[in-house]
């Protein structure tokens, strides 16, 4: 038996045919839900980009604990499992905060790993001059102005689509499918990058979506509100609707692949995202900021299983990020580590009785979010200044970046939490609440039956503390600290 897990990045459900949309150009995403088990109910756990591959390995969440950052020594990593159990992984991706302090040591879980260089920011080719870009693309002060100034050195390095990260990318995961075609017991990760912001794809791609524009050039939005004209925001939105043009024709590239070499037979393919992107919607751009709304919480899903070959199909069942390390260990017949906290999607499609009542989701510092598909519940901080909050970590770094010593001169050693096998963390108080500014938007829910827009927060007192519940029972679960209660002005016990 062989697994691929393809990954893309920032893949907007609300943007694919499979799940109602009428003008992307998107006919493999078309062709892969005729092929497979499409998921209406799938949600992200941790956010964003390493948080959710940190869930994706453990099979639990890390929001709870940390914010973004390693694999910590205590975790039991996928990869990591299924080599003990004989199995091999390949990691191919063009994803390059894998190689950035903050996610160090994910890809060396892997038996072997490629990687494809000259996404967004990624610091890839040197040039000490100031590079020639087009007007009003933006400031090169701060963090995010780096990233623009390199991202503009590495564009010029890609004049072809062969030359695009994308599509080096599936070449290479393309390689490896059919290399090891005749061979047994394998998983390959084959992970994207696009389409995360900058919106960046060749020509073609964009020719799908003819529009009159004749503005600033804007592929790239910031995480903020929206403050664009129409004609800006629209034209941005076809940027973006192009690259994922070009995601579908990577994928068909990998159903080709599939129908070619007859892997279809003994051959697992889920297809999925760690999250969404608003692209305009509740008058925000991108994640992280503002509340997790379904353009960003509610994630498409698709799963092929060679062992019931259900096909066309979908399920309404509540599944998540932290189910595919549990879904892969028991595809392969591998023991799920106790730690684990995930459910094999198999048991959503195939049971008799749903395995979940609710799950929850978030950011580090954020609303704590809790739903059951059809109630979202977005928990705020009481206090203004989000405290008290730690980060509890063995691997201080964060996402570009080690922590400062400023910051570690206030650790503490916690006591060990009971996934930690007995090991004391450090506890380091976390950064400061204007990164997560949840106490600002307040407590909200929504009813996704009667306003599947969540475009009106619902005051209703019976639903809120059902949720309420729901919530407390899954932190507990997830070993929450337990400041976390004190944090959202919550009661300690676990309902009864």
């Amino acid at each position: 038996m062989k697994a691929i897990l393809l990954m893309f990045d920032s893949l907007n459900r609300h943007m694919l045919p499979p799940y109602g949309c009428d003008w992307v150009h998107a006919p493999n995403f078309a062709r892969l839900a005729e092929r497979s088990v499409t998921f209406d109910n799938n949600w992200v756990g941790s956010m964003p980009c390493m948080p959710a591959r940190r869930d994706l390995h453990t099979g639990r969440y890390n929001f709870l604990h940390r914010s973004w950052g390693p694999l910590e020594p205590f975790d039991d990593s996928l990869p990591a499992v299924l080599r003990q159990a004989g199995v091999y992984s390949h990691l191919t991706s063009d994803h390059y905060h894998y190689w950035e302090p903050g996610g160090a040591t994910y890809h060396s879980q892997y038996n072997t790993w490629d990687f494809v260089r000259g996404q967004e920011g990624d610091p890839w080719k040197g040039e000490v001059g100031e590079p020639d870009i087009p007007e009003h693309v933006g400031s090169f002060d701060g963090f995010r102005g780096a990233l623009f100034r390199q991202d503009w050195i590495n564009r010029k390095h890609m004049a072809t689509e062969e030359l695009h990260p994308q599509r080096e990318t599936f070449t290479r995961g393309i390689e490896f499918m059919r290399a090891n075609a005749g061979e047994d017991r394998w998983l390959l990760q084959l992970e994207a990058f696009d389409p995360h912001e900058p919106f960046f794809s060749p020509e073609a791609y964009k020719e799908l979506y003819p529009h009159e524009y004749k503005g600033r050039h804007f592929d790239w939005p910031p995480y903020a509100p929206v403050r664009e004209t129409r004609e800006e925001a629209e034209h941005c939105k076809y940027e973006y609707a192009a690259l994922l043009s070009m995601c579908d024709a990577s994928l068909g590239r990998v159903l080709d692949t599939m129908d070619e070499l007859d892997l279809w037979k003994d051959t697992m393919l889920i297809v999925t995202t760690d999250h969404g992107f608003l692209l305009g919607e509740h008058d925000w751009w991108a994640k992280n900021v503002m509340p997790f709304y379904n353009e960003i919480a509610r994630t498409p899903l698709f799963q092929w299983d060679p062992r019931n070959r259900r096909r066309g199909e979908r399920c309404g069942r509540l599944t998540q990020f932290i189910d595919l390390a549990p879904t892969l260990l028991e595809f392969f017949g591998v023991e799920t580590p106790a730690d684990m906290r995930g459910i094999p999607l198999r048991t959503a499609v195939e049971a008799e009785e749903p395995a979940r009542e609710a799950v929850l989701f978030g950011i580090h510092g954020a609303h704590v979010n809790c739903t059951d598909g059809r109630y979202v519940y977005m928990r705020a901080p009481v206090r203004a200044d989000n405290t008290p909050l730690f980060d509890y970590t063995l691997m201080p770094a964060r996402m570009a970046s080690l922590f400062k010593p400023e910051e570690l001169r206030q650790l503490e050693l916690a006591e060990p939490f009971p996934f930690t096998k007995g090991v004391r963390t450090l506890k380091i108080p976390a950064a400061p609440a204007a990164h997560n500014p949840a106490h600002r938007f307040g407590t909200l829910l929504f009813d996704l039956a009667a306003d599947p827009g969540q475009l009106q927060p619902l005051q209703d007192e019976a639903a809120e503390a059902r949720m309420l519940g729901l919530m407390t029972d899954l932190m507990h679960l997830h070993d929450s600290p337990p400041e976390q209660f004190e944090r959202l002005g919550m009661r300690i016990e676990a309902k009864v």
